[in-house]
């Protein structure tokens, strides 16, 4: 029997190319194809454990771009879409919130249609052979807004979008919300936590922490660094992305969560605590070049998830406890770190 074929978009981002090889190795049975544009965040190096792997291909392209996609889904007659590409980083939706629009809305839109014109005959009736085809879309629970000291985002928690960034998540979930309740396709949601962890971009908090720690530069912190997020490993994500999608029911949404709050003063302390252990300075510690710049406009004060439903529905829990994540993660980054030297 011919294998089934995976859209996955956004692969070669942090996230995505960290899922690849989890998903590959444990799914023998499915072709993956990878539709990354390669933007600034999207590195063809994170996946080279897959280029050479036969049930792994990829192809450069826009999620926008509605020829390409309606051409991939002709070709490959796709029986699933993991959908990761967007663009990601608040503070560049704040300066430039155009590429967020285009790439997280309209993207997204576009994917949407190509499974419905591929997967159903009408609303609500499947074509012959795409019954169990779904679209998982991946996103954030930066859309949920900001909490207070206390209280957790869980499925129910209200949509309060603070920065362009998760206003287009926002918006990409309630499209693919409506392409469930309105044309019966089988779209499951996913909100994670702060993910951190190998192969993430340079400009998001941990690495950045890292490369100034090396670079002898200041590590830059916004505000007083009370602000708090639950940290996600990005390989505990992968199984609770792949829980999802082997075993999540139609149109539900599910958060995904670190159970692991931490204020960004303490991360930036404790990823130089470990630099001091693995790669000491001649003199002093890290922690001193930590340096406190002014807050980004819209900073959301606090993110926490009570993942209770994965958890009680689909079998998932986190793994991987922050300190030993935390011990990978500068690993990785150290070693690329005098590999470049």
């Amino acid at each position: 029997m011919a294998r089934k074929t995976i859209l996955v978009t956004g692969g070669a981002g942090f996230i995505g190319s960290n899922f690849i090889p989890y998903f590959l190795s444990g799914h023998h049975d499915v072709k993956l194809v990878n539709l990354d544009k390669l933007t600034y965040a999207g590195n063809l190096d994170n996946l080279v454990e897959v280029q050479n792997n036969d049930r792994y291909g990829f192809v450069q392209g826009d999620i926008c771009d509605k020829d390409l996609v309606e051409s991939l889904f002709d070709e490959h007659q796709f029986s699933a879409v993991i959908h990761f590409a967007a663009e990601s980083h608040v503070d560049n939706s704040i300066s430039g919130p155009d590429a967020f629009i285009k790439t997280n809305i309209n993207g997204t839109f576009t994917l949407l249609e190509a499974a419905r014109n591929c997967w159903l005959e009408a609303v609500g009736r499947p074509r012959a052979g795409f019954e169990n085809s779904r679209f998982v879309h991946i996103s954030t629970d930066e859309v949920y807004g900001s909490l207070g000291k206390e209280g957790y985002f869980t499925e129910e928690s209200p949509y309060r979008p603070n920065s362009p960034y998760s206003a287009s998540k926002a918006s990409s979930d309630f499209l693919a919300r409506s392409y469930y309740h309105t044309y019966g396709l089988n779209v499951l949601v996913s909100n994670c936590s702060n993910n951190y962890g190998p192969k993430q971009h340079g400009e998001k908090l941990i690495p950045t922490i890292i490369k100034k720690a090396l670079q002898g530069e200041p590590i830059p912190i916004y505000g007083d660094g009370k602000n708090v997020r639950d940290w996600l490993y990005v390989l505990d994500h992968c199984t609770g992305i792949n829980k999802v999608f082997a075993k999540g029911q139609p149109g539900q949404t599910y958060v995904i969560g670190g159970n692991n709050e931490a204020d960004n003063l303490s991360i930036a302390s404790k990823v130089c605590a470990v630099l001091d252990a693995e790669y000491p300075k001649e003199r002093g510690s890290y922690s001193e070049q930590i340096t406190f710049v002014s807050d980004r406009p819209g900073h959301d004060f606090r993110y926490a998830i009570d993942a209770t439903k994965i958890k009680r529905d689909l079998g998932w829990k986190p793994e991987t406890d922050f300190d030993s994540g935390l011990k990978k993660t500068v690993a990785w980054y150290l070693e690329k770190f005098k590999n470049e030297k």
